[in-house]
Order: C-alpha cells, then structure tokens, then sequence
C-alpha cells in the first residue's frame, strides 16, 4: 500500500459527466496526491460494477488508506452510479451532508452528495450537480465570502450561485458555453468562421459591448448578426468567434448582473483562462476588479466531510 507522510481522513472524488478527479486528504484538509481519469459518468456503461471498476483501477491502493469517502458530481446523477435526490434551496454544507446516499465499493462506502435544486417563483426549477461542493470549497478558501457573495462559475453551463450567511440561496444556469459550441459547429454561423482562428480580444470586446449596449434587439437577431457582420465584411472572418463568444457572454452578464444583489462581492470560480475572459467582459460592463478562485472542490468535500456526522 502507498505511504503518506501525514495521517489521511478523506478520499474526496469529483466525479463529472466527463472526467474524475480523486484526491487523496489529510486531516488539516490539504490534498496529499491527486489523480485523474477520463472516465466521466457519462462514458461508462454497466451499472455500478463500471463505477467500482474504475476505482480499482485509478485508486485501488487507496482502498484502505482514509476512514472516509466523499463523491460529488453526475455521479450522482440519473446516468451516474445512483441517482441521489436533489436537496432544496436554500442549503449550506449540512444539507447537503444529510442527502448523501452510500454506495459500495469493495466492503467500503462511498458516500454520493446531492446536487441542488432551485425553486422561483418567477421562472422554472433550476439545478446543479457538482458547483455546489465548489461553492461550499470558496466559502471555505475564502471566509469573508460566507456572509454575502454571488460566485460565478463560468463553463458549458455557468451557474450563478447567490450566498447569504454560508448557505446558497438561489442559483441560476446559463447555457452559455454550450450554446457557443452548438452555433460555432452546427449552425449556418460557423460556415464562415476558420477552424483554429487566433484569439481576438478586440473582437471579444466589441461583442461584449453589442450585448450590453444593444441587447433589448434580442438574442436571437444580434445572433444573426454574427453572419451578415461576416457576408458584408466588417469583421474578418477570423474574428468571428471571439465576436459570438463575447456577445453570448454579454447577454450572460446582463442576465447576471440584474438579478445579482448589487452589495454583494462578485467572485469567480474556475478555469483561469475562461474566468478571465469573463473578468474582462466584466470589466466592460464596469464590474471589477474581480477575485478569481481556481476549482474548489477539495475544500468544499472538506467542509462537508467536517460537519457530516459520523463521517469524520
């Protein structure tokens, strides 16, 4: 069996629809050893014998190594390993722990966490799998973010995640990444657009500022515009991309911004590159300067793991 210099108390797996990530805790929290798998919960086939599976083969020498094992993730999910309910808005870090489901791995539990699900009044239910460990991770980085914040955390499906005293008090998904990928690939827009342009940050820009300053034209013609700026050349078609990019996360940003309580610190939350281009976008939007948090999810399955009884 591997050996660590310090006592380990967690196996903490962020398991998504396309990759897992498990990680190897010790008792101040801090991750001892990382390891990564391309199998998603999305790609595997087989029920839970495909899910213990691929632990024996990523981490089986870690099988006896901590007294507890946290998941968040789609692999909690209908095509996951078993589907946990998800738990209500508002909810901190003890709801969550309470809506956990075990399942078995080899004689051990594997405890799956909940997502969340966000009930309005004003529109349909919303819901998140794995963000909401992230956001409970922030909160734990960040202390000061426990009394009143709003995390962004861009993506395929950006959430906008609204904290108050520690708990999340409503959230909303924008589809945002994925609507750029649909139009960028399978859309009359894409025809004009070369496979591997060059980043173009001007053109990013002058999206942006399409969406903020002409957004009441509607998506869905500003989106047509993307071609006729093209057909007429008054964009390269080289600058193409950037230019949706930056219109799709404008109309984002205006969505994000009306409903957000303008006193509360806006924090963003994952991948640099991406969350940069969204400070940048901010910026525009006179939103900054802005925190930037890299993912979370070992301090957010810490947190849990702290207050979830008889866990730890």
């Amino acid at each position: 069996m591997t050996s660590f210099p310090r006592e380990t108390r967690l196996i903490g797996l962020d398991w998504g629809s396309s990759s897992l990530r498990a990680m190897l805790i010790d008792e101040q929290g801090q991750v001892l050893l990382t390891r990564q798998s391309t199998q998603g919960a999305s790609t595997l086939k087989g029920g839970a014998a495909a899910f213990s599976a691929v632990l024996d083969e990523l981490i089986g020498d870690w099988h006896a190594t901590a007294p507890a094992i946290l998941a968040c993730g789609m692999v909690g999910s209908q095509h996951g390993w078993r589907e946990v309910p998800y738990a209500a808005c508002p909810a901190d870090a003890s709801a969550l722990a309470a809506g956990a489901v075990d399942v078995d791995w080899r004689g051990r539990a594997v405890r799956l966490l909940p997502g969340l699900r966000c009930d309005t009044e004003a529109g349909p239910p919303d819901v998140m799998r794995g963000e909401e460990t992230q956001v409970l991770g922030a909160l734990e980085s960040a202390p000061e973010l426990a009394a009143r914040s709003c995390i962004v955390m861009p993506g395929t499906h950006s959430k906008w995640a609204q904290v108050i005293d520690g708990t999340v008090r409503s959230f909303a998904t924008q589809m945002t990444g994925e609507l750029f990928a649909v139009m960028r690939q399978h859309s009359v827009l894409g025809r004009l657009m070369p496979a591997d342009p060059a980043h173009d940050l001007l053109s990013f820009a002058q999206g942006v500022r399409a969406a903020r300053d002409h957004g009441e034209l509607g998506l869905p013609h500003q989106l047509f515009a993307v071609r006729t700026l093209g057909l007429t050349g008054r964009l390269a078609s080289e600058a193409l991309p950037d230019y949706l990019s930056g219109l799709l996360i404008g109309h984002e940003l205006r969505a994000g911004l009306r409903a957000r309580d303008a006193d509360a610190p806006l924090v963003l939350l994952g991948e640099p590159a991406l969350c940069q281009r969204y400070a940048k976008a901010l910026d525009l939007f006179g939103i900054g300067p802005v925190q930037v948090l890299l993912n979370t999810a070992a301090a957010g399955l810490w947190r849990i793991a702290q207050v979830a009884r008889g866990v730890l």
